[in-house]
C-alpha cells in the first residue's frame, strides 16, 4: 500500500511537472501545478484515467495538506512590520476572500446536488 501511494504521488507530480512545462512554453499567467491539476481532471472526465491510478496518492495529499501551509506560515514572520502597518486591511481582506470562497463553494455544492439528483430521477429540497 505504502509503495502504491508513493507512486501515485510520483504519477501526480509528473501532472505538475507537465503543468509547470506548459506555462513556461505558453507563457500563461496560470501556475503549472493548476494547469497539471485540469489535465487530470480533463483525463479523469474524459476516462482516459482511471480514478483509482491517482485516488490513494490524491487522498494522503488531502489528508496531509495542512503540512504543506507550515513553510508559508513561518514565512510570514518576514513581514512582521507590514503585517503591523496594515493588518485591519489584511484582515478585511482575508475575511471577504474567505466569505466569497464558502458562497461559491456553496453554490457550486448545491449545484451539483440538484443536478446529480435530476439525472438521478430524484428530488431534492
Amino acid at each position: 500500500m505504502f509503495l502504491r501511494i508513493v507512486c501515485q504521488i510520483c504519477f501526480l507530480y509528473l501532472f505538475a511537472l507537465v503543468g509547470n512545462m506548459l506555462s513556461g512554453w505558453f507563457h500563461l499567467p496560470v501556475s503549472g501545478s493548476i494547469i497539471g491539476l485540469f489535465i487530470i481532471l480533463g483525463l479523469l472526465h474524459f476516462k482516459v484515467l482511471k480514478l483509482s491510478a491517482v485516488e490513494a496518492g490524491a487522498s494522503f495529499l488531502m489528508s496531509e495538506m495542512l503540512l504543506f501551509f507550515i513553510p508559508s506560515a513561518v514565512a510570514i514572520i518576514q513581514y512582521k512590520d507590514e503585517i503591523l502597518r496594515h493588518g485591519s486591511q489584511f484582515l478585511v481582506v482575508i475575511l471577504l476572500s474567505t466569505i466569497t470562497v464558502m458562497t461559491v463553494t456553496g453554490v457550486v455544492a448545491q449545484f451539483s446536488i440538484h443536478k446529480l439528483a435530476k439525472h438521478k430521477g430524484e428530488t431534492v429540497k
